[in-house]
This record gives structure tokens, sequence and C-alpha cells, in this order.
């Protein structure tokens, strides 16, 4: 998620465990931890494919958190020396701060290593957006509260509980959405006839009413919007081309196989002038992904490993709109126009 609403969520979670014992000391110092974990972005990584798939790593470890936790509560407890008798509660308020950073981030696409080191593999149940403002807002704004001076203790306890409840709320219901959206998409797959070897669902910007799929097979990938309101018929399925074959030559190199790893295999191919274009299907739109890479180049002696140069693509903002009109009208069409057709 997005540094604002791990921060709110950091200070709101401080001040449930803690404010009672040290006031807005606890909201403040959450809001620092719960930041604390994306601090990894600026580690110097070897290049672009490390950067990408070694965030959310070790950072994110609940493992990891648990082990630092009492090194950060001997450092608070040392500021705050009045406060060293609630060292437990103390130790709750850190471990607590990090870790929900790491859950929330897991209930995006990303990808996120809870488990480093026994396992990297990046979790990813994608039922929240990076940004929704449902789950930041009532967070943020009890936290407000808590900040605000002459507010008495017990509304500072309430309004930043009633705006932890509502975010956990909503959180639940994106789970229920999810289940609503890949059951009626599974419905429109089978009357197509398509079976997918890779499938993932996640919603679209800033909402959890509508819901963009993609399934790869061999060699041609699926982008579906659905909506919650939708029947089965409404389903919205468009088909386009990708060349895993184009990486026969260079399959064994480490860049690739670590991004067809991360990706969980939701990723195209395509030629673009020279250059072997690895696309990652989870994050943006067709024509507009956010993380693309020159995994090899095209070559009169054939095909050699590129430079694994990153760059995005941002879809247009005006885009927006379209995107809440299909919420409600499934006539209303997401796939890119004539003049946006690949290569994009």
């Amino acid at each position: 998620m997005d540094s604002l609403t791990q921060a709110a969520l950091g200070g709101a979670v401080g001040y449930a465990v803690l404010g009672n014992k040290v006031g807005r000391k606890a909201a403040l110092w959450g809001a620092i931890l719960g930041t604390v974990p994306d601090l990894d972005v600026f580690l110097p990584y070897e290049g672009a494919v490390e950067a990408f798939t070694y965030h959310r790593g070790f950072s994110h470890s609940l493992l990891v958190h648990l082990i630092i936790s009492p090194i950060i509560v001997w450092l608070l407890t040392h500021i705050h020396k009045g406060t060293s008798t609630f060292k437990y509660r103390w130790f709750w308020l850190v471990f607590l701060c990090l870790s929900t950073h790491a859950v929330l981030d897991s209930f995006t696409v990303y990808g996120t290593q809870l488990l480093w080191p026994i396992t990297e593999y990046p979790f990813a149940i994608s039922n929240i957006f990076i940004i929704d403002p449902f789950v930041t807002i009532p967070l943020l704004v009890g936290l407000i509260m808590v900040l605000l001076p002459k507010i008495q203790n017990i509304t500072r306890a309430r309004a930043n509980a009633f705006g932890l409840l509502v975010s956990c709320i909503y959180l639940g219901w994106s789970l229920i959405g999810k289940l609503i959206i890949d059951n009626n998409v599974e419905s429109a797959l089978a009357k197509q006839g398509i079976q997918s070897q890779h499938y993932m669902s996640t919603p679209a910007p800033f909402t959890t009413l509508l819901w963009r799929s993609v399934v790869v097979v061999e060699n041609e990938y699926y982008e579906i919007y659905t909506s919650v309101f939708d029947a089965v018929e409404d389903v919205s399925v468009d088909a386009y081309p990708t060349a895993p074959k184009l990486l026969i030559p260079v399959q064994s190199e480490w860049g690739i196989r670590r991004l067809q790893w991360f990706t969980k295999g939701l990723y195209s191919v395509r030629l673009q002038d020279d250059d072997i274009i690895l696309s990652d299907l989870r994050m943006g739109v067709e024509c507009a992904y956010a993380f693309n890479f020159k995994v090899a180049k095209q070559t009169d002696s054939g095909v050699e490993v590129g430079s694994f140069e990153k760059f995005s693509k941002r879809p247009e903002l005006s885009d927006m709109q379209s995107i809440w009109q299909r919420i409600w009208d499934p006539s209303i069409s997401l796939a890119p126009t004539a003049d946006q057709q690949p290569p994009c």
C-alpha cells in the first residue's frame, strides 16, 4: 500500500495498543514504524530485476519483525525512560505496527515475502488496490482525532478504534467481492471454452466494485473486467497475443527465470523494434503496464540477453471516468482503442 496508508495504519495500531499509557507518543511512533519496512527501496540493488523482486523481502518478513522488535523496544524505552514498565506493551506496539504493514501489503497484487528467509514466496492475496481511499480515510480521520489537542482521551480512543474497525470491515468486504468476481469469471471462461494456465484477479484503481482479471494461456492472454453487479454474460473478455517462444534461446538466464517466478507466470512477451520485452501483466492495464523489462535483443546472429532495463507506461487519467462508468454499465469497453493496439 501507499506510504500514507501505512503511516495511518501504524499510528492507529500504535495508539490502540499503548495510547492509554503513553498518549500520543504511541501514535507517532506507530506511524514511524508503519513506514519502516518500505525503507528497503533505498537499498543499492545490483539491477532493475533485483530491485523489483527483492522489494518487500526481508524488511517485510514477519520472522524478522519478531526478531528485531525487542531491539527497537530497548531503544524506545531508553528514549522514553519513564515508560519502561510498559515494555511488553511496547513490544506489541512495535511488532504489530511492522507486521500489519507487511500483511496489508500482502493484500495487494505485488507480492510480499512474509516468511523470508524460510521461503521467498511472494504472498499476494490481491484483494485491494495499492491506493484505496476507503482503507485510508477512516484510519486517517481516527489518527487526526488522536493528534488534535483538547480532545478527551476516551473520545480519542473511540475515534481511533472506529477508524480501525471501518477499514477492517472494508478489507473483509474486499475478500467477499473477490470471491464473487472469481466465481463469475470462472463461469464466463467456461462458457467461452477458455482454460487458464495462470490466473489472477485484482481490484481496479480506487474501488472494489470493479475488478481486473488476467488469464494466460500458451500464446495468448486475456484481460477481463468484471463488476460486482455483472451477470456472467456481462463479463468483458479481451484477447491479446504473447510470444513466450522468443525467450527460448535465453530461457536459462537468471533475470528471466526470476521475473517468470515473481510474476507467477502472469507475464507477456513481445518484440518491440529489436528488443524482446517481458511485461508484468498483474500491474497496470493493456498498453500501460507498470513493469516492463528489456530482457533480450534480436540481432542478425540470433537472440542475445538484453540489458534488463525497466520502463513503465502509465494509464491516462482520463481513463478513470471510464472505469467508474464500467462499474454500472457493462457495455462500456476498457480495451485499448484501435490506435492504441500493441505495440502501444
